[in-house]
């Protein structure tokens, strides 16, 4: 490639981060003369900041992240499914049921997300040698952030390209004449270089609020940087499947020896640092969420950030608005939703319920008033209540697009973390003081002796106490998207997949662990007309309420929760498909070089 092509990839590459707003936030307004080349650009502070910025702007493309990744990726899983599995053999279904081919319907175009990923790598490669060349980047300095940044957000990209995809093409340069076709290569170089380049990110980056270029959560911060290490460093150590089957890696480098280590010096570090923190309210994360609170320093450590016009995470995720309503003028939501017998997993007392397990929708809006009310959904289909048209502070008035961020990584996910691997190395003992941190906080005061104390001291062994973890991140991630990655580095995906299947079927007849659940919810609307008010919701709720409220349906019973519906978890063998396959437009123009594996 030509010095003067290259210099024009960073112009194109400076154009866009200040003229497509729609993509991200409203910084990214960088000049765009045509005179500028990288020598300029790299050594002058506001250039380079447009440059970085820049590399963003992928997240929010039409088919990436906005359209495609964030609204497919991470269904089905042992708490979570797309509520309409049961379409498959459809183009969106199969994304979910692991039954996706090469020429997915939604997936299979040059502008998808695959593509959108490596485009932001390259503009993240442009700015890494620009600043490593122009800038001087050093601890401290408002380039060395930039650095930090741009290292971080290229680690982004390479960690859900590997999580998603497994093997895939490794490009840490710009893009060159004899690079411009690459084939696969091992995830294990991929984790090693990622993690080595974290490593160097979270010397160069600010705490939260250390500086102005933490004060938010749409930048970079050293808390972020080490949670997302140690997350890098406990898939890597995880399992995952291979094209000759599912394992571990056998590269000493990448060793739970080797790597559990540094991922819970990660956690602790940013433990200690006290930058960061659990929000007392549970709900409190969500709703700061939906009304665009960005705020560094509390419990979101990064979060993928939209305009008021982009993202669609309220569009996808939400609790469904059947028309246009008091609270928006998009009726959507309700695309996936907790399993059906998540709500009863919860321990009542668990504040974590009633925000993350929703069994109602908003109905179609009163033609004269334009008022909505909630209605009781199926047992089959519930929705996440951690994203709420309801709660946010502007009206949403897009037809495709709500501008509600991404929340990347939680504080929790690191206390998390830093409990399973205190246990891996140091026993139970070492990961409860991290435990309790989390069931603290979803519990009243006046649960902890129980809920709390008694809990986590019957957790007297290293497997007592992993199985407590996987469980409280369940409890702690539903909806969120998180499990399928941490399921896979388990082992566990197929076993919890097929355990959640019973679970429906126990669920629907009502015995085992679901005995006592009821099978008629009485209810009624509240004082202000539009708000339900149930008996026979919770656990024991069986008396005859017929008296007290002005309606009753029957909720646990076989038509509501048929046999298609429960086994639409999944169509083909989760663990033979953890991964999608590279998408065939990409592999006809790979010259050759990329195929698929893992029998796609």
């Amino acid at each position: 490639m030509t010095l003067n092509m290259k210099n024009l990839i960073y112009i194109i590459a400076i154009f866009f981060a200040g003229a497509v707003t729609s993509c991200t936030k409203d910084y990214l307004d960088a000049p765009t003369k045509s005179s500028l080349d990288e020598s300029v650009i790299f050594s002058t502070y506001d250039l380079a900041k447009g440059a970085v910025d820049g590399i963003k702007i992928d997240f929010g493309e039409t088919n990436s992240y906005r359209g495609r990744y964030l609204p497919w990726y991470g269904m089905n899983t042992d708490v979570e499914w797309y509520n309409s599995s049961e379409k498959y053999p459809d183009g969106k279904a199969d994304l979910c049921v692991y039954a996706a081919t090469a020429t997915n319907s939604q997936m299979n175009t040059t502008n998808n997300a695959w593509a959108k990923m490596y485009e932001g790598i390259e503009r993240a490669n442009m700015c890494i040698k620009g600043l490593r060349t122009y800038g001087d980047p050093q601890p401290g300095t408002n380039m060395g952030q930039l650095l930090g940044e741009a290292l971080t957000l290229r680690a982004v990209y390479y960690a859900d390209l590997v999580k998603t995809w497994g093997d895939v093409p490794a490009r840490f340069d710009p893009i060159k004449t004899e690079t411009l076709y690459l084939p696969k290569t091992s995830r294990d170089s991929i984790y090693k270089k990622l993690i080595a380049d974290l490593g160097e990110a979270e010397n160069l980056v600010a705490w939260p609020n250390e500086s102005s270029a933490t004060n938010d959560v749409e930048h970079i911060s050293k808390a972020f940087v080490k949670g997302f290490r140690a997350r890098l460093c406990m898939n890597a150590a995880g399992y995952s499947q291979y094209p000759d089957g599912i394992h571990r890696s056998t590269d000493p480098d990448l060793s739970v020896e080797k790597l559990y280590p540094i991922a819970l010096q990660e956690c602790q570090d940013v433990i200690n640092s006290g930058t960061v923190h659990l929000q007392p309210s549970f709900e409190t994360v969500f709703k700061n969420n939906c009304q665009d609170v960005i705020t560094a320093g509390n419990e979101a450590l990064w979060e993928i950030p939209f305009s008021d016009g982009r993202g669609r995470m309220l569009f996808t995720f939400a609790v469904r608005h059947k028309s246009v309503d008091q609270f928006t003028g998009q009726a959507r939501g309700g695309q996936a939703g907790p399993l059906p017998f998540m709500y009863y997993d919860y321990n009542s007392q668990d504040t974590r319920r009633d925000v993350t397990c929703v069994p109602y929708y908003w109905g179609v809006a009163d033609p004269n008033t334009g008022i909505a009310q909630q209605e009781l959904s199926d047992i089959d289909t519930w929705y996440f209540g951690k994203y709420r048209y309801e709660w946010m502070s502007r009206y949403v008035t897009s037809t495709n697009d709500d501008g509600v961020n991404k929340i990347y990584m939680r504080y929790a996910e690191v206390v998390l973390m830093a409990a399973e691997a205190a246990n891996e190395l140091n026993g139970p003992s070492a990961a409860a003081p991290y435990l309790k941190m989390i069931r603290e906080r979803a519990f009243p005061q006046s649960a902890w002796a129980q809920e709390v104390d008694d809990y986590i001291n019957g957790l007297t062994t290293k497997d007592a106490m992993f199985n407590a973890i996987v469980n409280e991140n369940k409890l702690e991630f539903t909806g969120e998207m998180v499990r399928k990655e941490s399921l896979i580095r388990w082992n566990l995906l197929k076993n919890k997949l097929d355990e959640a299947k019973a679970k429906m079927y126990n669920l629907r007849a009502r015995t085992g662990e679901y005995a006592d659940v009821p099978s008629k919810i009485y209810y009624d609307y509240a004082d202000d007309g539009v708000t339900l008010k149930m008996y026979g919701l919770n656990r024991g709720e069986t008396d005859d309420k017929s008296g007290d409220y002005a309606y009753n349906t029957t909720w646990a019973d076989p038509s509501n929760l048929v046999d298609t519906k429960v086994e639409s978890i999944y169509a083909q063998d989760p663990d033979a498909h953890e991964f999608w396959p590279i998408w065939q437009v990409f592999i006809d123009a790979s010259n050759g070089k990329l195929t698929n594996d893992y029998g796609y």
